[in-house]
């Protein structure tokens, strides 16, 4: 299925991304942000705080936004 993932890290990217059926919140963060940690993001679907066990569905908008800024004072 079809979403859009939008990527506050760093320089950040919107993109349509195919994944798998039955794919929840945690599994998407682990696959795109590696080395992150979910409690440093502010992570929503559809512009909504997102549970991680909360399953996505087509067309969806996931948005991962950094709260912690490294090098930040």
């Amino acid at each position: 299925m079809k979403i859009l993932f939008i990527n506050n890290d760093g320089g950040g990217f919107a993109d349509n991304i195919e994944v798998e059926e039955g794919t929840n919140v945690e599994e998407l963060f682990a696959r795109r942000i590696e080395n992150g940690r979910p409690e440093n993001y502010l992570i929503r679907v559809n512009r909504q705080p997102a549970a991680a066990n909360q399953p996505l569905q087509e067309g969806a908008r996931v948005s991962f936004t950094p709260t912690k800024i490294e090098g930040a004072a």
